[in-house]
C-alpha cells in the first residue's frame, strides 16, 4: 500500500470505461464514505449528501438517463441513446455527490458548495488509497430536471459530480502537465 505522500503524488483519474468489477465491498465502501466526509465544513453544517448507485440500480437509472437524453436530443442516434442507457453501468459504483447548502448567516452558500466539491475529491483519494480506480465527472445529467427529480433534489440542491469507482482495468497514459513554475506565481507587493 502506498504511503500518503506517494498516493498524493501519483493519484490519477481512471476513465469510467476502464473501471470494472469488483467494486468496493461493504467494509471498503464504509471506509471510502467515511474518508470522503472528512472535509472542511465550516459550522459543521454537512452541506452535502451522497447517493449510491450500484448493482441493478445502475441499469434501472440507465433507462431514465436514456429517456431523458432522448427527450432533450430528438436528433440523437440509437447508438447515443444506448450509450446513455449504459452510462452508470460503466463502473460497479457511482456516487452522486449532492451539494445541499443550509441557510446560515455567517457561512455563505459558495463555501458550502466548495465543501461538497471536497467530498468528491476525497472520494477519489479514498478509493485510490484502497486500491480502486476512480473518476469525478460532472455529467450533462446533473442538470436535467428528470434526473434531478429521480434523485429527489430540492430546488437549492445541485449535483457536485458523479464519482465512478471500481477496479482499474488499465492505467491511463501519463499526460504532460505544466511545470510547477508555469502555474505557481508568488505575489509580491508592487
Amino acid at each position: 500500500m502506498p504511503t500518503a505522500l506517494e498516493l498524493l503524488l501519483t493519484r490519477r483519474s481512471v476513465p469510467p470505461a476502464a473501471l470494472g468489477e469488483p467494486g468496493p465491498d461493504d467494509k471498503a465502501l464504509r471506509d471510502i464514505l467515511t474518508i470522503a466526509t472528512r472535509v472542511p465544513d465550516h459550522g459543521k453544517l454537512t452541506p452535502w449528501r451522497l447517493i449510491l448507485i450500484r448493482g441493478t440500480a445502475r441499469e434501472d437509472f440507465g433507462v431514465l438517463l436514456a429517456d431523458a437524453f432522448a427527450a432533450a436530443n430528438p436528433e440523437a442516434s440509437e447508438q447515443q441513446i444506448a450509450f446513455e442507457k449504459g452510462r452508470f453501468a460503466r463502473a460497479p459504483l457511482v456516487v452522486a455527490v449532492v451539494s445541499a447548502p443550509r441557510p446560515h448567516d455567517k457561512i455563505p452558500e459558495w463555501e458550502q458548495r466548495l465543501s461538497a466539491a471536497n467530498v468528491c475529491f476525497n472520494l477519489l483519494h479514498a478509493a485510490t488509497a484502497l486500491g480502486f480506480g476512480a473518476a469525478w465527472i460532472t455529467e450533462w445529467c446533473a442538470y436535467d430536471e428528470r434526473v434531478r427529480g429521480a434523485l429527489k433534489l430540492a430546488a437549492e440542491e445541485r449535483i457536485a459530480g458523479f464519482v465512478y469507482i471500481g477496479t482499474a482495468t488499465m492505467r491511463p497514459p501519463e499526460r504532460q502537465r505544466p511545470a510547477l513554475n508555469e502555474v505557481v506565481f508568488e505575489w509580491k507587493r508592487p
